[in-house]
């Protein structure tokens, strides 16, 4: 769900007015917003909490899945020790 004729999400919205921003730090952090589609976006919030927060909770989910799928496709690149361990040639499974 986006907010207006913009890229901004609810979700972007919502997430700040629960965590205690005013409408106006929320357009100073979404500058493409005019104050009456926060204040707009918010009273949508308000009115229909339950529905927007079950959509919330399962836009969380997804993208925990897709982050775990993705980590998985890709694991991490090397960590410090690592990197270290190839540095010194301590690193057994690391061939130049």
């Amino acid at each position: 769900m986006r907010v207006g004729n913009t890229r901004v999400s609810l979700d972007s919205v919502v997430y700040a007015f629960n965590r205690g921003e005013s409408a106006e730090e929320i357009q100073h952090n979404f500058d493409t917003l005019t104050l009456a589609e926060i204040h707009a976006a918010i009273a949508y919030y308000l009115h229909n909490k339950e529905k927007v927060d079950k959509y919330l909770a399962k836009r969380a989910s997804e993208y925990e899945k897709g982050r775990d799928d993705n980590r998985k496709q890709y694991p991490g690149g090397p960590t410090r020790e690592m990197l270290l361990a190839r540095k010194n040639g301590t690193d057994p499974n690391w061939n130049r």
